[in-house]
């Protein structure tokens, strides 16, 4: 049949797409499959030191066993799924937790929830004890304050040679960086001298080397200018201590409304991306600034509050397909007692109970602020505190535990029905649904809530989820 176009206009049509095409891949290469860390624990720059990450993982563990020595006390705190049906018996407790943990696959259905229970708490204390931190922000903002400027020279000298020492001695989390105060005009000059001050005298001890994943994070962003601006000092920095090109990179905090939407009523995030030259790894929602500048009053400021669904959706549209990492923000109700023992005076039944309500309260509460934000497609928040740790960790567990026999089933058939279509010759056109399917078992074993057999009784094996990509896996069972 005679065809209606002719040859000059569909080469025209392809190279108008071929150039449009190539451009969104550039800015648009699809999520990172570099690790993602599931927390970054925001310290105080003045209590920084090398070894902070383990004694957070032991002050960590203290507070565990304390509030929750057995398995079955921390499931009925943090109310995880089937609690209810746990043993009330401590015989038969520790009967049921010996045999779990000795043969899992004796496991009936009706003690799914016990297996759950006692793996998220045996992996916990696991994760507490050989990797309690997997992301650490020296904080010169927030949590640091405003201090006199020779202090605050100071400490970007000492926590410098801190991280230098935690380098040689491989005691540093596997991410961590640092939080400077905000590009504005009241900041700017102090802002840009701890971050001179801090890399300067780090690269001088360590012969101009940086650790890994380090990042420097800039806070209360609200103009592209004030990327544009911390670009510009990295190049110089880099240029004149001669660091390698592109070694600094740097986080977003999104943590004002201008940072959602500019001056014209766009979306801002792609151009404060853009302005960052390649080098934003990330961007961080800040909750309680953000609330407040939305004038939220404090005693309705929180993880689950609308305005920050709002945000967080806002962010999730903006920057997907970017390779930004997204990241939640903190619950500042910590989990701590409000008695403590003095002049080695051991307290009373009543300020130990009271303790014990205060702590499984702000527990309960921290699970369920990282649950929603698990649930939104969130992988990463914040933690202010090792009380914390324990917490963040089994929300982590325990959603990717809960969802595991389903989305077993869910790839298994959604596999069977890919290979039918692709080994008869047909186009298998879903498999963007086949990589979400996929990315919840990467994520799974990357964040520690999976073991790499609990990924394979999906029919998948290990070669074909280090490949990352559904459509390689398909590609590959059809030679």
């Amino acid at each position: 049949m005679k065809m209606t176009l002719k040859n000059e206009t569909v080469e025209s049509v392809f190279d108008l797409l071929k150039a449009a095409n190539s451009q969104f891949n550039s800015t648009h290469p699809g999520e990172s499959t570099n690790r993602q860390p599931v927390h970054t624990v925001y310290g105080g720059a003045h209590l920084f030191r090398a070894d902070s990450s383990q004694r957070m993982g032991n002050a960590a563990l203290i507070h565990l066993k304390e509030y929750a020595p057995h398995f079955d006390i921390f499931a009925k705190a943090l109310e995880l799924k089937g609690h209810e049906s746990l043993p009330a018996e401590k015989r038969d407790i520790s009967r049921l937790a010996e045999q779990l943990r000795t043969d899992p696959k004796s496991v009936g259905e009706k003690d799914t929830s016990a297996y759950i229970a006692v793996t998220v708490y045996d992996r916990v204390v696991e994760k507490l004890k050989r990797e309690p931190v997997e992301d650490f922000r020296i904080d010169f903002e927030d949590g640091y304050g405003h201090r006199p400027d020779e202090e605050e020279d100071a400490d970007a000298i000492r926590t410098a040679e801190e991280v230098a020492k935690g380098m040689n001695e491989n005691s540093l989390p596997p991410f961590i960086g640092i939080r400077i105060k905000p590009l504005t005009e009241e900041l700017k000059l102090r802002s840009i001298r701890t971050l001179d001050l801090f890399i300067s005298s780090l690269i001088n001890i360590t012969k101009v080397k940086l650790p890994e994943n380090f990042v420097v994070t800039l806070p209360k962003v609200t103009v592209p200018e004030q990327v544009s601006a911390l670009i510009s000092l990295f190049e110089a920095i880099e240029s004149n201590a001669g660091l390698t090109p592109h070694s600094l990179k740097m986080e977003l905090m999104v943590e004002t409304p201008q940072s959602i939407l500019d001056s014209n009523g766009n979306s801002a995030l792609p151009n404060l991306v853009r302005a960052a030259k390649g080098r934003c790894i990330a961007a961080h929602f800040g909750v309680y600034d953000y609330t407040a500048s939305s004038n939220i009053t404090a005693a309705y400021q929180g993880m689950t509050h609308p305005t920050c669904d709002f945000a967080r959706h806002m962010m999730q549209v903006a920057l997907a397909g970017s390779g930004i990492r997204l990241s939640d923000g903190a619950t500042n109700i910590i989990p701590v007692g409000p008695h403590r023992p003095i002049d080695g005076q051991p307290l009373i039944k009543t300020q130990v109970d009271e303790n014990r309500k205060v702590v499984y309260e702000a527990w309960k509460l921290n699970y369920n602020d990282i649950r929603h934000s698990l649930k939104h497609g969130f992988y990463q928040g914040w933690d202010l505190h090792p009380s914390q740790l324990s917490v963040r960790y089994a929300a982590v567990y325990s959603f990717f535990l809960e969802g595991l026999e389903a989305a077993t089933q869910r790839l298994k058939s959604f596999m069977d029905k890919a290979t039918q279509a692709t080994l008869g010759g047909g186009v298998f056109d879903d498999a963007a649904t086949g990589q979400a399917l996929l990315n919840f078992f990467l994520r799974g074993i990357s964040y520690g809530a999976l073991t790499e057999e609990e990924a394979t009784e999906s029919g998948l094996t290990l070669e074909e989820i280090r490949l990352r990509s559904f459509k390689a896996i398909l590609q590959g069972r059809q030679k």
